[in-house]
C-alpha cells in the first residue's frame, strides 16, 4: 500500500445536519485542511435519518444507499479536481449500544457507493473492530487528539457536537478520553420545539445569554446516572435526547426558551467541567474546543469562567477550523488504516489493545 498524502474525511454527527467533508494534507507532525464544507441533508432525507432507529430493514437498507450517494456527492464537491489517496467515512450513526448484550453499533452510508463514484479507496465502519476487541467503539477522535496535541502543557481537548467528549492529555500521553454528556443536541432540540421548526439552533448563544439558568433543575439534570459511571464510557444520542426534554421542559415556547437554553448550556458546561476535574491526572493548563459548541459564544464564556485560570481556546488557534476537526480526523484515521498503521486509542475505549480500525473498500 502506498503512503497517503492527501485524504478526504466525511462525517455526519448526532444532530444529522448534513455531511461535513474536509480535504486534508497529511504531514508527519500535523495536518492542513485545504478546504471543508458541510453539505446539508435535504429535509426529507434528514427526517429519514432522524427516524432511522425505528425503520424496518427494507427502509434502513434503502437509507444506507441513499446516504452513500449523499456522502459521495459531498466528497466529489470538496475534491473539486483534486484526487485524494484515500477517503475516510464515519457514516451516520443509527445506533450505538456499547452496554448491550452483545455490544453493538451501526453506522450507515454505504462506502461501496463512495468508492465506486470516486474511484478511490474508502475506509469506513471504524467502531466495530474496537468493540470486537472489548472496547466501547467510541470516542474515535482521541488518537487524533494525541497526534495533534501530545506535546506541551497538560490539556483537555474537547469536541462539542451533538454529544460532548474530551481527551485528557498529559506528559505526552493520553490519560483518558470519553463522552462527557450532552453537547448541542438538547439546545438544538429545544429551539426546534419552541419555534415549531422555524429555527434549528441558538446562533451564537444569543438567546441563552438573555436567560437565567435554573439551579434546582440543574442539580436534577447533573444527578443522571451516566455521570457516576467511570470511563471508559460512551453515549448514544438517545441518552440525552428528546425524552429528557419531555420530562424536564414539557411546556417549551418562545417565552420560556431563553431560560431553558441558559439551563441547557450550563448543563453542557458543568458536565464537561466536572468530567475534567474528576478525571484529569494533573490540572490542565488549556482547554481546546472544537465542534459547533465552539461557535456558541455564551457556552464558551461559561466554560472560560468554570475552567479559570486555565485558558479556554479553540482548535482555530492552532490552524484547524472548529467545524473541520472531526472530518479531518476521519481523513487521518483512514490514511493510517490504508497504510496498515494503528489508529486507535485503547486508553479511550477500553479495548484490549491497539488496533487498526476501519473496513477498506478498494477503488
Amino acid at each position: 500500500m502506498k503512503r497517503a498524502r492527501l485524504a478526504v474525511g466525511l462525517m455526519s454527527g448526532t444532530s444529522a445536519d448534513g455531511v461535513t467533508a474536509a480535504l486534508v494534507e497529511l504531514r508527519e507532525g500535523g495536518v492542513r485542511v485545504r478546504r471543508f464544507q458541510t453539505y446539508p441533508y435535504a429535509p426529507a432525507l434528514k427526517r429519514r435519518v432522524l427516524e432511522a432507529p425505528g425503520l424496518r430493514a427494507p427502509e434502513l437498507s434503502r437509507l444506507n444507499f441513499a446516504l452513500g450517494a449523499a456522502f459521495a456527492d459531498a466528497a466529489l464537491r470538496i475534491c473539486r479536481g483534486a484526487r485524494p489517496d484515500v477517503i475516510g467515512s464515519h457514516g451516520q450513526t443509527v445506533w450505538h449500544g456499547p452496554g448491550a448484550n452483545p455490544p453493538n453499533t451501526l453506522q450507515i452510508a454505504e462506502p461501496a457507493v463512495i468508492a465506486e463514484r470516486l474511484g478511490v479507496p474508502v475506509v469506513a465502519d471504524f467502531r466495530p473492530r474496537d468493540m470486537a476487541a472489548g472496547g466501547q467503539g467510541a470516542p474515535l477522535v482521541p488518537a487524533f487528539d494525541l497526534f495533534l496535541f501530545g506535546r506541551g502543557a497538560p490539556r483537555a481537548i474537547v469536541n462539542i457536537g451533538g454529544i460532548a467528549n474530551v481527551s485528557l492529555i498529559a506528559r505526552g500521553r493520553l490519560a483518558v478520553a470519553f463522552d462527557t454528556g450532552p453537547g448541542n443536541v438538547l439546545m438544538d432540540e429545544a429551539v426546534r420545539r419552541a419555534t415549531r421548526g422555524r429555527a434549528e439552533m441558538d446562533r451564537g448563544g444569543r438567546l441563552a445569554a438573555r436567560g437565567r439558568a435554573d439551579e434546582r433543575l440543574l442539580r436534577r439534570l447533573l444527578s443522571h446516572p451516566y455521570f457516576k459511571k467511570a470511563p471508559p464510557k460512551s453515549l448514544d444520542r438517545s441518552t440525552f435526547g428528546p425524552a429528557l426534554l419531555d420530562r424536564h421542559f414539557p411546556r417549551l415556547d418562545a417565552a420560556r426558551l431563553p431560560d431553558a437554553l441558559a439551563t441547557l448550556a450550563e448543563f453542557t458546561a458543568r458536565s464537561l467541567w466536572f468530567a475534567v476535574l474528576e478525571n484529569a491526572p494533573v490540572a490542565v493548563a488549556e482547554v481546546v474546543v472544537s465542534g459547533g459548541g465552539a461557535l456558541n459564544a455564551y457556552l464558551m464564556r461559561r466554560l472560560s469562567a468554570l475552567f479559570a485560570p486555565a485558558r479556554v481556546t479553540t482548535t482555530a488557534s492552532y490552524g484547524l477550523p472548529v467545524m473541520a476537526k472531526e472530518a479531518a480526523c476521519f481523513a487521518w484515521l483512514a490514511a493510517r488504516a490504508w497504510e496498515g498503521r494503528v489508529n486507535s486509542a485503547a486508553a479511550a475505549t477500553g479495548a484490549r489493545g491497539p488496533r487498526v480500525l476501519g473496513k477498506i473498500v478498494p477503488p
